[in-house]
């Protein structure tokens, strides 16, 4: 076990970025917005005027093409035959907006995908099958029990034990955590929603769903002993280097829950036996830099949900949603005491949030 917990003190902070429990939820020790981000920012070294978690990132737009097949399940305008424009970001789970990626064991995409009619839908979606735990507080708990000893550059093990000791969800996570094959690109990862959602159609019937942006590309494994010799960039290098030869793809597959799927618990995939529709085709064909790119004022909140799609009842959707706006006005508030360097650039334009 003691492997496991070390594997997920590692990527705790890519996991989906800047969960919190929002206000009175948890008495009489409430966790508020605020307490979780400061908790996500102590672990990253409070990257100023950047997100708290998945610092490190890059920009990317495309479109997302429609196929038609969702209509029947969704009223949700993008599911109609079309394209619609998508400006998204890719990232690694940390908090230092300089790392290495080979820190970053868990990958992200998050889109921003509008219509004609002014909808939109955002979403954040991770290179990894489950959620390590299936609470806000319990989150927070193990970001407070994963913070680096400034003195060992590595999180106390002790802490972990406990943390691991009353949570036996962590298992799973820390086996994939541990197992998972390390890849050297974003464009050979497939990127799930993680929580469960609800599909609304015409009548307004709903269902359970997860979805998945699927990689059409092969992946490219690589030791993780071998990560380093690729420079410390290599993931944007890579996006770009793979974009300058034609866009890339990913298909939007929907699965369908079951009436005793869990919609509440991140930590319980469904059964791989469970229908799946494809919805669509993501395709990305441009790259830019975050510093100056067209992602980087967003705010990637997954409750920002067009009509025909709606939150389930996992209490991280909301959590998400308060600490991701906690997060954005603190960036923006500290965006002028940031230094623009190269080293260093500044994310914010002062423009209005988003």
């Amino acid at each position: 076990m003691g492997g496991a917990l070390a594997a997920i003190a590692l990527v705790v902070g890519g996991s989906v970025a800047a969960f919190a429990y929002t206000g009175g939820w948890l008495t009489p020790h409430r966790i508020t917005p605020a307490k979780m981000v400061d908790a996500l920012g102590a672990r990253g070294g409070n990257p100023v005027g950047h997100r708290r978690n998945h610092a490190k990132g890059v920009c990317f737009t495309g479109y997302f093409e429609g196929n038609g097949s969702g209509t029947a399940l969704s009223v949700a305008p993008m599911f109609a035959a079309g394209r619609y424009p998508v400006i998204g970001r890719f990232a690694i789970g940390v908090g230092d907006p300089l790392a290495k990626d080979e820190t970053g064991r868990v990958r992200s995409m998050a889109i921003r995908v509008t219509t004609p009619d002014g909808q939109e839908w955002r979403s954040g979606m991770n290179a990894m099958p489950f959620f390590p735990v299936g609470t806000p507080k319990a989150f927070y708990d193990l970001t407070v029990a994963s913070d680096i000893d400034p003195k060992t550059g590595q999180p106390d093990p002790a802490l972990m034990k406990a943390f691991g000791a009353v949570h036996p969800e962590l298992a799973a996570f820390g086996a994939w955590a541990k197992s998972a094959p390390w890849t050297s690109s974003y464009a050979d990862q497939t990127y799930n929603s993680i929580n469960a959602f609800r599909f609304v159609d015409r009548l307004g019937g709903s269902l359970a769903v997860r979805w998945a942006m699927v990689a059409t590309a092969p992946p490219t494994t690589v030791a993780p002993t071998e990560l380093a010799k690729l420079g410390s960039d290599f993931l944007a290098t890579d996006l770009k280097q793979r974009l300058s030869h034609g866009p890339l793809r990913w298909t939007l597959v929907a699965t369908l829950g079951g009436k005793d799927d869990p919609t509440n618990d991140a930590t319980k995939p469904w059964p791989a036996s469970r229908p799946a529709i494809t919805l669509g085709t993501l395709v990305v064909d441009q790259a830019q830099d975050e510093a100056n790119g067209p992602c980087r004022d967003y705010n990637y909140d997954p409750m920002i949900l067009p009509r025909g799609i709606a939150a389930s009842d996992d209490p991280l959707l909301a959590a998400r949603s308060a600490a991701y706006a906690n997060s954005f006005d603190r960036r923006t508030r500290e965006a002028s005491h940031y230094p623009r360097t190269a080293s260093a650039p500044s994310v914010f334009s002062g423009e209005p949030a988003k």
